[in-house]
């Protein structure tokens, strides 16, 4: 298992926020943490710690008033480190390359390709026609829904988590999107930045599958989920922690973090 750094960006701060508490219609969110360094600062840490594979994600829209300042922020951390974290938050066809080109290592696209909550192989295949499946994260954040069973189902939500959709989390969607990326992001959404443990069933869900690359993220607390998560996933699933760690103000310390990993 490989820890996942991350560095999330919103209206122009590195913060880490309550993911179901994000709004677009007035940029708001609860914060639990806001950082007075930028998000270079982070992007040089990480880089001196040997750490690779990461995520930014750029957390307003991009008709936001803040957009700019927060992915001027995230180009900041590009340059610092070239080829060391991915990049996500309003990416199209368009202009993905130039976030390749600011020296990120991958894109992370979830809404481009979702559209009226389901696929849209179209502008998929846009996207890999601009930069190459190899460059490609698709970021399959879910959220549950009860079944008549008494059971629960994950489906993917767009839009900073805000827009369900009907496509199922599941080892067919899986099959299916592999052959348009190289990786893939799971946050579960309805425990991000919560600190209430993880979501063992999508722990489950990626970790069976396992063909590609798949990072889980949301809701780890303490050292004990890591493990969890490696117990569930197996050396197939990685692993990111934002709020609960210290160097953005919780309690688990990086170190140990990245330790349990690498157990």
């Amino acid at each position: 298992m490989r820890f996942r750094p991350c560095i999330d960006i919103h209206n122009g701060k590195v913060k880490q926020i309550v993911g179901s508490t994000l709004r677009d219609m007035d940029d708001s969110a609860y914060d639990n943490y806001v950082s007075e360094k930028g998000a270079d600062y982070y992007a040089r840490m990480y880089r001196e710690l040997g750490l690779s594979g990461g995520h930014i994600i750029l957390l307003n829209p991009v008709d936001s008033p803040f957009y700019e300042m927060t992915r001027v922020q995230g180009v900041k951390a590009l340059n610092a480190t070239p080829g060391l974290l991915q990049i996500g938050g309003g990416i199209t066809d368009e202009n993905a390359k130039g976030f390749l080109d600011a020296g990120a290592s991958h894109v992370i696209v979830t809404s481009f390709v979702f559209r009226n909550g389901r696929v849209n192989l179209t502008n998929l295949k846009k996207l890999v026609k601009a930069v190459g499946k190899e460059r490609i994260v698709l970021d399959l954040s879910c959220k549950a829904l009860d079944t008549s069973d008494g059971g629960r189902e994950y489906y993917v939500v767009t839009d900073r988590w805000q827009k369900m959709t009907s496509e199922k989390l599941d080892e067919e969607l899986l099959d299916k999107l592999s052959a348009y990326c190289d990786e893939f992001l799971v946050h579960a959404a309805d425990v991000e930045g919560k600190q209430s443990g993880i979501e063992k069933e999508v722990a489950g869900i990626i970790g069976s599958w396992g063909r590609i690359p798949v990072t889980y993220a949301g809701g780890v607390k303490d050292v004990s989920d890591i493990r969890r998560i490696k117990e569930i996933g197996g050396v197939k699933v990685d692993v990111t922690v934002g709020s609960a760690l210290d160097i953005f103000g919780g309690s688990l310390k990086l170190e140990d973090a990245i330790r349990a990993c690498a157990e």
